[in-house]
């Protein structure tokens, strides 16, 4: 299984390195103002949703295929289950 580590950039900037046995990937994710709000997530747990939406995308494809920056709004035009995922887990994601 995979791990990841989420470090703060700020401006709702986050580096993220995501290692799967030999293979690690490194990842520059930007959560734009309000989306968190709009997934029903209480504010100041941006860090807990770029977790919780490399664990999605990890269920769906290797960290070697996901895009090295990106901003999470863009994950529900690859998989348009992604915002009703984010949010069923606003309130139980660590």
């Amino acid at each position: 299984m995979a791990t990841i580590q989420i470090t703060a950039a700020g401006d709702g900037t986050f580096h993220v390195e995501v290692r799967d046995g030999a293979v690690t990937t490194s990842h520059t994710v930007t959560v734009p103002p309000g989306l968190g709000a709009d997934l029903g997530w209480a504010p100041g747990r941006e860090e807990a949703l770029v977790g919780r939406s490399f664990r999605f995308l990890l269920e769906r494809e290797p960290a070697t295929s996901i895009l090295p920056r990106f901003s999470l709004e863009v994950i529900g035009q690859y998989f348009p289950e992604y915002r009703g995922e984010m949010r069923t887990g606003a309130d139980d994601a660590d």
